[in-house]
Order: C-alpha cells, then structure tokens, then sequence
C-alpha cells in the first residue's frame, strides 16, 4: 500500500492533525470485460464518494465500453451544490484485480463524453 502526507508546514497556519490531507492509493488490475484486456491503475481509496467512478477522459484513453444509463445520476458536491461536471449518463463494467481477489462492478463515468 502506498499513502502519501502531505503537511502544511507554513509557520502562519496552524493546522489540527485532523486538518492534515492524506491520499491513500493502491495498485490495482482493470480488466476490460468485453475485450479480457487488462491495465494496472492506481486507484484512490476512501475518497469519501459514495461510489466507484472513473473519469471520462480516462475511460475514452483506456478503450473502456460505455453503457448509458437508463436516466442521468446527479452528482452533488459536499457543499450541497451540482458537480460542475454534469450528470453521470455513462459507466463501464470491469473485472477488479488486487492481491489475489477478483472482482466484478460497474464503475460511473463522470465527466462528458465527447
């Protein structure tokens, strides 16, 4: 596993351990399921979504197979306010590989698809 802290260490701010920003990443393998074509990725763990997304450019980079969803999914920041990147119409279905263990899900495409 790998996980990277970053501090603020500016002698003006004074920041609680609590405020610190930890980004936890892990290697992980995507499979393509129409194609068996595999990637290795590092994925963002606990990023405190409610889901698995992925971002449209890298899904359009990696050849992934779009599905369109039935109807659009919101996305709302914590804020409360819309996600600037509009509205989830697209996710892709894949095998998830990491230490031994296989998966398979369907991760959100979030971003437009152009």
């Amino acid at each position: 596993m790998l996980s990277r802290v970053v501090e603020n260490t500016s002698s003006t701010c004074n920041l609680n351990k609590e405020d610190l920003l930890r980004e936890v990443t892990v290697k992980i393998g995507l499979e393509r399921v129409d194609t068996q074509e595999g990637i290795t990725v590092e994925a963002l763990l606990d990023s405190d979504a409610t889901g698995l997304v992925m971002s449209s450019e890298f899904a359009r980079k990696q050849r992934f197979k779009l599905k369109k969803l039935d109807r659009p999914m919101y996305v709302r920041n914590v804020d409360g306010s819309l996600n600037k990147e509009g509205p989830i119409e697209h996710m892709v279905e894949v095998n998830i590989y990491y230490q031994g263990h296989r998966e398979r899900t369907e991760i959100d495409v979030i971003g437009g698809q152009k």
